[in-house]
């Protein structure tokens, strides 16, 4: 993932940067969990933090685990899909490594060029008798087009998962996007809004749903001598939970930063030719975890790769998030969806983005150096 360096070391301006909690209130739940002896399986910690996250993101039941990828395999499992799963080749790895892990084809499908997320209108004329599920990605956090998938889903008695890695705190009028689909899975890695160091979670609807994911995170087991299931160990330990409970009292405020240094972006590359970028969506609560632009060589005069290096040489470390493909990647070029022709809003978007560093510690000084670099 991105990397971990503040956003001031060494004259380095990063990508990202991790939200740390106070340090002598991390301390004084350390000594807790220290006294109580209890450092795991499902602990003090681990429980509030499962109810708080649920009653701030507004959802009915969290699940944590002990990173993002975890859930995303086990929601399949927990689902029972197999076969065929229609998803999206502009994401992380993660999200088609989790299907090939459950020996499930992915099926990739172009995605929608004004939100970069799966488009609704290519996924039909992909679904096959083989299609088990349709696994969409809130890509930079923005909301997919929930209510139709959710209308194509039905329509072919097809589950529907959530990639929502990037989506913590996202609403759209006032509900949480994690209540969509049949599952969510987030990510708490160090470089996400909010994180646990490492970790992350699973949303589902209904307490039913919880008690099985919950067996399955932890080998399966459902009593001391009872195993219900082929499960994996995916706990999060109490000293991470301490340290997501601190985390959470601080990622509103961690969120109006970003939302500040978004606004300084847009307001200076707006008039710039040939650079392009995402503006808000009505009626959704960002949490403004990337700042993607999109480089048009002919109009900007400089490709997105020069760009990308001139910055690097400025110490301004951006990413080309997401770049390559998944689709291009060895273990999924060879199939028939991965051909470039299938896929061309995707190609586009992977070859002419950079992230921009976005995240809490930015100073204004900072924000000057990235757009100086650009404009």
């Amino acid at each position: 993932m991105n990397g971990l360096k503040s956003g001031r070391d060494s004259d380095v301006i990063t990508v990202t940067s991790p939200l740390l909690p106070n340090l002598d209130e991390f301390h004084a739940l350390l000594k807790q969990v220290w006294d109580s002896k209890w450092i795991t399986n499902n602990g003090s910690f681990h429980k509030q933090l499962e109810q708080e996250l649920a009653a701030y993101l507004k959802v009915p039941y969290v699940s944590l685990f002990t990173n993002g990828t975890l859930p995303l395999i086990t929601a399949l499992q927990a689902m029972h899909i197999s076969g065929e799963v229609i998803t999206t080749p502009y994401s992380f790895v993660a999200t088609t490594h989790a299907l090939w892990w459950n020996g499930i084809k992915p099926v990739f499908v172009d995605i929608d060029p004004a939100t970069g997320n799966i488009d609704p209108d290519r996924i039909e004329e992909a679904i096959t008798s083989k299609t088990s599920a349709i696994m969409p990605v809130h890509v930079y956090g923005k909301p997919c087009d929930t209510k139709r998938i959710q209308e194509i889903a039905d329509k072919y008695g097809l589950r529907v998962i959530y990639d929502a890695a990037h989506a913590f705190g996202v609403e759209v009028n006032g509900e949480s996007i994690l209540n969509a689909g049949d599952l969510s899975t987030l990510s708490f890695h160090a470089t996400k809004v909010y994180n646990t160091i490492e970790g992350g979670a699973m949303v589902m609807h209904d307490e039913q749903t919880k008690k099985r994911i919950d067996y399955l995170k932890n080998f399966g087991f459902a009593g001391e001598t009872t195993v219900v299931g082929p499960g994996i160990n995916s706990k999060v330990d109490e000293v991470r939970a301490a340290y997501g409970l601190l985390n959470l009292r601080q990622v509103d405020a961690a969120i109006e930063a970003r939302h500040q240094t978004a606004i300084a972006y847009r307001e200076a590359l707006r008039p710039v030719n040939g650079i392009t970028f995402f503006e808000d969506m009505p009626g959704v609560k960002h949490n403004y975890s990337y700042f993607p632009v999109f480089v048009n060589a002919e109009e900007y005069g400089m490709t997105r790769d020069e760009l990308y290096f001139k910055m690097r040489e400025q110490n301004i470390l951006g990413r080309r998030y997401f770049y390559p493909l998944i689709s291009t990647f060895s273990t999924y070029r060879g199939l028939e969806s991965s051909r470039p022709e299938n896929l061309p809003n995707a190609h586009k978007m992977a070859e002419s983005v950079i992230c921009l560093p976005m995240h809490h510690e930015l100073s204004s000084e900072d924000i000057g150096r990235v757009l100086n670099c650009i404009v």
